[in-house]
């Protein structure tokens, strides 16, 4: 039974979101010390957490911060906000996901079920660990690291999702349709702005590893790999 951990400091709001995902079999638990949420969060160790980002004390940006320097659990923002951004920062500070408020139950169930099956249904069926490897550059998914030339960073599922994709598809380009589909099953509810923050962030990541311009972003297309390390590595 997969544990859903709501952060939220309306009472009748996060009393209907625990009776709804409750009654689709979820262990559902809540924050209660808004001072300290991580002792809140270890107590709980979920699986999945829904985040509001006006909270009491600190934001819910800041709180996604410090979950993920403990965990890599799927974090979904469901916020009043409705600025473009608004949703960048939150994809920025760690989130997975962003649903506005006022929502629907069944788009939020939707939403859980669709992370749960991205972090823990397809690869926690894996008996082998994968290593997929390209100029040097290797991509371990189910660690959620990336390395090249003895530096490793870490990774989010959808960073090392993308990364993936664009590994799998090299030399051909990776389109930003198939791309929204590999990572958001509810296609309908992404922004298209989602896709460009987690390519920023995807970019981010190679520069950590110490690679300019790894992404190329194709025009009408969508984005291609681009190994240009490993031509100056030749010379």
């Amino acid at each position: 039974m997969h544990k859903i951990m709501i952060i939220e400091d309306d009472p009748k709001i996060a009393e209907l979101l625990t009776s709804h995902i409750s009654k689709y079999g979820y262990s559902v638990s809540h924050a209660t010390n808004f001072d300290n949420i991580m002792d809140d969060f270890r107590q709980s160790t979920p699986d999945l957490v829904l985040l509001d980002i006006n909270l009491p004390s600190f934001d819910g940006y800041y709180w996604c911060r410090q979950i993920r320097q403990e965990s890599i659990c799927p974090v979904i923002f469901i916020s009043a906000r409705i600025g473009e951004m608004d949703q960048v920062m939150a994809l920025e500070n760690g989130g997975d996901d962003f649903i506005t408020k006022p929502f629907h139950t069944e788009i939020v169930m939707a939403k859980i079920r669709s992370h749960l099956r991205r972090a823990y249904g397809e690869y926690s069926k894996q008996t082998e660990e994968r290593i997929i490897e390209q100029a040097g550059l290797k991509l371990y998914p189910e660690r959620l690291e990336i390395s090249f030339n003895g530096v490793i960073a870490s990774l989010t599922k959808k960073e090392a999702d993308i990364i993936e994709s664009l590994m799998d598809r090299f030399p051909r380009v990776a389109g930003r349709e198939d791309l929204l589909e590999k990572l958001w099953d509810e296609q309908t509810y992404v922004d298209e702005n989602t896709l460009n923050v987690n390519i920023t962030r995807v970019r981010k990541k190679f520069l950590e590893l110490g690679i300019k311009d790894a992404v190329e972003t194709v025009r009408g297309a969508g984005y291609r790999l681009n190994i240009s390390w490993s031509r100056i590595d030749e010379k």
